[in-house]
């Protein structure tokens, strides 16, 4: 009679709480006598192929059919001039973004990555900035950016802060350098562009442009005064007194 009434139970129940109740209500009535070995083995496998079908049929709840996430796919993005990606990309580089010594163990991109980064923390302490806008504006790829921020935090460099949330999109990473060597550039290079240094304020001449391509000196200057030369008159008297001057010696 226990056997059948269980056997009815296991056949009728639609979640896994159920099957977990089923469960634990056939070995209590094993242990009391209520059921042998053999009614008990095969309430039991009843119970597996129960729930095992019970399993199959959940669908996860607000996600499409066919697809793993609840998040769309992420869309591959590619440069729109590759040209223009790749120049600004040996620009960073060449900029200095780290201790010359730090930065042989990058290449250039990630080079580039790291000084999108460095930026960013020395404006604002801190870099949140997402790995696509990185990417973007280093003129790598996201592989690229991600390889780079994770090489360096494996050098001890820096540091990332992931910021998960269960049921909704994470926040995007907090990356902050630590590195003595590295904070040092960075304040080093902040106050060359603060104060100038090495610069030296100069004063053009003041000149006016043509259109022609000539130049003209402005109405300010002064024109130097000309000289007076002697008139043609009060020169052609000089060999006549030199002549008198002779002839009175004589």
């Amino acid at each position: 009679m226990f056997h059948a009434t269980m056997a009815a139970a296991i056949d009728g129940a639609r979640t896994l709480a159920q099957m977990d109740e089923l469960s634990r209500q056939v070995w209590q009535g094993h242990g009391g006598g209520a059921l042998d070995d053999v009614q008990a083995q095969a309430l039991a496998e009843r119970l597996h192929a129960r729930r095992s079908a019970i399993r199959e049929g959940i669908v996860p709840v607000g996600i499409p059919a066919g697809r793993v996430s609840l998040f769309p796919p992420r869309r591959s993005v590619a440069s729109p001039d590759k040209a223009a990606s790749r120049d600004r990309r040996r620009l960073l580089a060449c900029s200095g973004p780290m201790p010359p010594a730090l930065a042989a163990r990058f290449t250039t991109g990630q080079l580039a990555v790291l000084r999108i980064v460095a930026d960013e923390v020395a404006a604002k302490g801190v870099c949140g900035l997402c790995v696509d806008a990185i990417a973007a504006r280093a003129g790598v790829c996201r592989r690229l950016a991600q390889g780079a921020i994770r090489l360096a935090e494996g050098d001890g460099l820096l540091t990332v802060e992931e910021r998960r949330h269960e049921g909704r999109r994470s926040s995007t990473n907090l990356v902050r350098v630590i590195s003595r060597e590295w904070q040092a550039w960075m304040r080093r290079v902040g106050r060359a562009k603060a104060g100038g240094i090495g610069c030296k304020e100069i004063h053009p001449t003041d000149s006016r442009v043509l259109t022609s391509g000539k130049t003209e000196a402005s109405d300010t200057l002064r024109k130097l005064p000309t000289r007076q030369g002697r008139s043609h008159g009060s020169g052609s008297r000089g060999p006549f007194r030199v002549a008198d001057r002779s002839s009175a010696m004589r």
